[in-house]
């Protein structure tokens, strides 16, 4: 499997990696650009266990080559086998595979890498920084942070998206994106010192395409000295001149 896989699925191979097959069980049209669909896990859940922002890599056939791209699950449920993956739906070989999908079609899924760690101590503030590919990552992370209050800036419309922000507790602040991200980065630049001046244990998660990813996080390290730990940043796409691919965490 890992030498059809090419060089990607011969390092999975020799770190040991699952592999599963997902079968499709039920679409859901979320919106024009979104679309969910269930899974029978194949066995997955019973073998690795549930953790919060767990995701799995599926495997897509890009003009006849192996292409990998990781999603995080949505809704896992161990008693039945089953769980939603999400789509945020551009251009790119994933995108179709999930716009064509119909129940029946199975993928083929490896997991390796995924893991969660709660912050100690519990953060005072969560400080997000997400776009639609990173929405079911960071409903699993509301959900495992429980109480604590979020701030959450979010590139892009939300309306109509599956969102798990609570008003009470959560403030979300959308962002359109323009110029691949830059405006973005201005905003969280400009607003972010100033929230994180009266807290005690900020947590920041930054998961927007890699290059945004990568920018926002040396400066929260380096210019706002928030120590690594307290920090998580992963590129979950990487932009392109045309159309964006949006497909999961890139390089997970």
């Amino acid at each position: 499997m890992g030498q059809r896989r090419g060089w990607e699925g011969a390092v999975l191979k020799l770190l040991r990696a699952r592999d599963f097959v997902l079968t499709v069980t039920d679409v859901e049209e979320v919106s024009p650009l979104y679309r969910r669909l269930r899974v029978a896990d194949g066995g997955l859940l019973a073998a690795t266990g549930v953790h919060p922002t767990m995701w799995v890599r599926l495997w897509f056939a890009d003009a006849g080559r192996p292409h990998q791209r990781a999603y995080t699950l949505v809704a896992p449920d161990p008693v039945t086998g089953t769980f939603a993956l999400e789509f945020a739906l551009h251009e790119g070989c994933a995108s179709d595979w999930a716009r064509g999908a119909r129940p029946g079609d199975t993928i083929e899924a490896t997991v390796q890498g995924t893991d969660f760690e709660e912050p100690a101590p519990a953060p005072s503030h969560l400080f997000a920084v997400v776009d639609p590919a990173a929405l079911p990552a960071l409903n699993s992370l509301l959900g495992a942070l429980g109480s604590a209050p979020a701030t959450i800036w979010f590139e892009g419309d939300p309306a109509g998206l599956p969102c798990a922000i609570d008003p009470v507790r959560h403030e979300l602040r959308p962002v359109p994106r323009l110029d691949d991200g830059a405006h973005l980065v201005e905003r969280v630049k400009a607003e972010l010192p100033d929230l994180l001046r009266d807290e005690p244990d900020p947590y920041v998660w930054i998961t927007c395409d890699t290059t945004t990813t990568r920018t926002l996080a040396a400066h929260v390290r380096k210019e706002l000295n928030v120590p690594r730990r307290r920090v998580h940043a992963l590129g979950y796409w990487r932009a392109a001149p045309v159309p964006a691919t949006v497909g999961g965490p890139a390089g997970e």
